[in-house]
């Protein structure tokens, strides 16, 4: 099978800024350009292949064309495409949010919970994101506190620098602050409960809408472990290596390239490469596919070995 390089859909959220058109190239004429979906099936945004024999298709159509075992063995657990990857441009403070577990988001919503994953790829001096809660509160003391607007009183805030990892359980009330780029890896699901949103208003003049109650079933208003989990670089194949994160969804790995360096795609799972800096080739048994900063690539499960050429970093992400 043939490495497909993906384009994104983009959305145009509020909070948005235009780091993702104006410094990272994204082809987008929205005013702002908060999110790139750039590995996605689902259906409120799904990428597309970018050239050669599938050109323009949605990925679902690509896989459907192709075959599932594009996807990996260990991909026939989940229904369906276990995972989601975008870039995250927040100029602006988002809301405070949270996700619901597999069990709740099933039951209530007809889709799969939301456990993500953040690498921070560039950030303002003094930016600071909400993770968890800083103390043990009752459910009755934090609808309080959203009714007398001092809930940021009770969160954890925890400032953020360049390189940082951060993994996001469901039910982790959390906020990415203004002045953050991220790439976030996430379960393919976009179930999320806003909790409070600093009284913004949307396109329509309206308060947007928040879901107190059933982020109150979902949350844990426990503290929660906001330890980077990023693992001593080793080398491998010429290649850096860092463990990011890992979870029965996806298991993602930042790889430091100086020159070139192989990886290995097994049958067992498709790889995914965010080019985070750099460019070069990746160079596969059928073809080779060029890749710049801020590039999506697929590489299909039972690829083998496959070189990438360049000074880069990308992160890889497997099921």
């Amino acid at each position: 099978m043939k490495i497909e390089k993906l384009s994104p859909s983009f959305k145009d959220y509020l909070w948005g800024g235009t780091k993702l058109r104006d410094v990272y190239g994204k082809n987008c004429n929205y005013d702002k350009v908060a999110e790139s979906w750039e590995l996605s099936t689902h259906s409120a945004g799904e990428s597309f292949i970018c050239g050669g024999e599938f050109d323009g298709l949605k990925l679902s159509e690509y896989i459907e064309k192709a075959g599932k075992s594009v996807l990996g063995t260990d991909c026939e657990a989940f229904d369906n495409f276990p995972v989601l990857i975008k870039f995250i441009d927040a100029k602006d403070p988002l809301s405070i949010q949270v996700h619901p577990s597999d069990e709740y988001a099933l039951r209530v919503e007809g889709e799969y919970g939301k456990t993500e994953m953040w690498y921070v790829m560039d950030c303002d001096e003094g930016a600071s994101l909400y993770f968890g809660v800083n103390r043990d509160v009752s459910k009755e003391e934090f609808r309080a506190k959203l009714e007398d607007n001092t809930i940021l009183e009770v969160l954890n805030k925890v400032d953020v620098h360049k390189g940082d990892c951060f993994f996001i359980e469901s039910g982790t009330i959390h906020a990415i602050g203004a002045g953050i780029l991220i790439c976030e890896i996430q379960q393919n699901s976009n179930t999320t409960y806003r909790v409070y949103d600093y009284a913004r208003r949307g396109a329509d003049g309206k308060l947007r809408e928040l879901h107190v109650d059933k982020a109150l079933d979902v949350s844990k208003l426990t503290p929660s472990d906001t330890a980077d989990k990023q693992s001593e670089a080793k080398e491998l194949n010429d290649a850096m290596v860092t463990r990011l994160g890992e979870c029965k969804y996806f298991t993602t790995d930042k790889f430091a390239v100086e020159n070139s360096a192989e990886i290995e795609v097994d049958e067992k799972s498709f790889a995914s490469l965010m080019i985070l800096t750099g460019s070069g080739k990746v160079i596969g048994a059928e073809n080779e596919v060029e890749f710049k900063t801020a590039d999506s690539i697929f590489i299909p499960a039972g690829s083998g070995k496959v070189k990438i050429e360049g000074e880069c970093t990308f992160i890889r992400t497997i099921v």
